[in-house]
């Protein structure tokens, strides 16, 4: 299956990998004499650093540019393979039979350190399946060096039934033989092509109105290849481009006719976006359900372009989305919260890993983030079910009164929902309430919390429910916990442990009050030791 090497048959540009490791792939960036070395050599600039041993200057002479340090080398013809094709991949992956060496590898150890053989039950009759072709309806064939897709008019005979092909890690680079590809195979819907570094010239490709989702993770294309490619994929559902180093985007209009217009899920993570104003152009794709921009590089949201509040418009931003993951990073204020509320369907979002939902970075704990998403329903992977709901939004309109009790004016800037749920909820303000001094009142005022001892030294404790007033501070509390669980010695941290939430929250600011910090009757703290 290896196709043959020799010096004239590879040329500056080409794709190939390690004779002897399909993953190890990189780029020819040199093919002739080495200084102090005899014969021809292959410069080799590998995709992966570390795999290299210099930057392609060699005993201070210079014979290529490698992409870092230690990501180029010089290797013999002999040790390089320019692939293998698509069919021969095939037979490879479905129709080689298990050497006695690698039936050797499967087994067991006995209770007495002996080895058991063992056999995987059915084990041939799937064997016997996946080799028909013609029943395959999906194929792997990651990092098995295809570099030639051998396109001929009998293929779609040969996989008539095939609707996914996963080439990630290969060899490809032409679109123009992808195309072909995809012509030949009319049951195809699902195409993989990360992690192979594909041409610049995408005009060839012809339209390929099959294709329903298109995975070009790590491939190195720029969004303007991207806007090239969709002219070419009127049907495509689904399109992920993680990796791309991508920092700009242009305007798509519902109304381009060759727009994403069946668009649903975009996959942008892991790429160099920084400005909510690319994303913004993206906002009239019309079936755009999911929008993942993890790992970017954004700092703040906002819904116009100018970053201000404008006029409601015909057309809402981002009509159909429904799910936004903006995971790992750097959004920080609680305006940037606030504007994903214009998104009329947006009801599933991820925040994690940005400074907003770290209150050890200064940003806020999860009930505060439910109170402010209008219609979410999934906060950070976790489901928001009716009740936390409505408890983080009495919390937080609480912990509002609690801060700003008669500034309206700095209510309606820093809390645009706060009137809305104080309504909803029918809350009273609690501290012009409580002038008045009676026993009634007072004890109407304070909280039922449940205390968890969970510090290692502090031993087995029963779980105690205290009645407390809302207006004493954590300090206080902290004080109160040492003679209430007997601690000696041992100074306590406490956590707010919150519904939904993975991780409880610190409560290090012993100056707040209880309502501050959006504790209220029901809650659970767990009391910790200080490191």
């Amino acid at each position: 299956m290896k196709a043959e090497s020799s010096n004239d048959s590879f040329e500056i540009g080409q794709r190939v990998h390690s004779l002897n490791d399909s993953r190890r792939v990189g780029t020819v960036k040199y093919v002739g004499d080495v200084e102090g070395y005899s014969g021809t050599w292959i410069g080799v600039d590998w995709d992966q650093d570390g795999d290299g041993k210099h930057n392609g200057t060699v005993n201070g002479v210079f014979y290529f540019n490698g992409r870092s340090q230690s990501s180029a080398s010089f290797v013999r013809s002999q040790n390089l393979s320019h692939g293998i094709t698509l069919l021969q991949a095939l037979e490879l992956r479905y129709r080689t039979t298990s050497t006695k060496d690698e039936e050797d590898e499967m087994y067991v150890l006995s209770a007495g350190n002996r080895r058991v053989s063992i056999q995987l039950l059915g084990g041939d009759k799937i064997q016997d399946k996946l080799s028909r072709f013609e029943e395959l309806t999906s194929a792997s064939l990651s990092y098995l060096g295809v570099s030639s897709l051998g396109v001929s008019s009998d293929l779609g005979s040969i996989l008539p039934n095939l609707k996914l092909l996963d080439l990630t890690g290969n060899l490809i680079s032409d679109w123009e033989e992808i195309g072909a590809l995809c012509e030949q195979l009319p049951a195809l819907t699902t195409l993989n092509l990360s992690c192979n570094s594909l041409s610049s010239d995408i005009t060839s490709l012809p339209q390929l109105k099959n294709i329903r989702v298109l995975v070009l993770n790590n491939s190195g294309l720029s969004w303007t290849q991207v806007e090239t490619l969709r002219r070419s994929l009127p049907g495509l559902e689904e399109l992920h481009l993680m990796g791309n180093m991508i920092s700009a985007l242009t305007s798509t209009s519902s109304s381009d006719g060759q727009a994403f217009n069946s668009l649903r899920l975009l996959n942008l993570d892991d790429n160099c976006i920084s400005d909510w104003s690319e994303v913004l152009k993206l906002s009239q794709l019309p079936c755009l359900e999911q929008l993942y921009l993890n790992k970017n590089k954004l700092t703040h949201i906002f819904h116009s372009v100018n970053g201000n509040e404008s006029p409601k418009k015909s057309s809402d931003p981002f009509p159909s989305l429904r799910c936004l993951l903006l995971g790992a990073n750097s959004i920080g204020d609680l305006a940037s919260i606030d504007a994903l509320n214009v998104f009329p369907q947006l009801v599933d979002i991820r925040l994690s890993e940005n400074p907003i939902s770290d209150p050890v970075r200064g940003g806020v704990p999860r009930f505060v983030l439910v109170a402010r998403l209008t219609k979410v329903q999934v906060l950070n992977g976790s489901e928001v079910r009716a009740r936390e709901k409505k408890d983080s939004e009495i919390r937080y309109v609480r912990m509002v009164m609690s801060k700003l009790n008669d500034k309206s004016e700095e209510i309606e800037l820093l809390h645009p929902r706060f009137y809305e749920l104080k309504k909803l909820h029918g809350i009273e303000d609690e501290r012009a309430s409580a002038e008045n001094s009676g026993p009634k009142n007072m004890a109407s005022g304070l909280l039922s919390i449940a205390l968890k001892c969970v510090g290692p030294s502090m031993g087995e404790k029963p779980e105690l429910t205290k009645k407390l007033p809302g207006s004493i501070t954590v300090g206080k509390l902290k004080i109160l916990c040492e003679n209430f669980f007997k601690l000696k010695s041992i100074k306590p941290r406490l956590f707010l442990q919150e519904e939904g939430s993975p991780f409880p929250t610190a409560l290090d600011d012993e100056t707040a009050t209880l309502l501050d910090v959006g504790i209220c009757d029901g809650s659970t703290l767990l009391v910790d030791e200080e490191s």
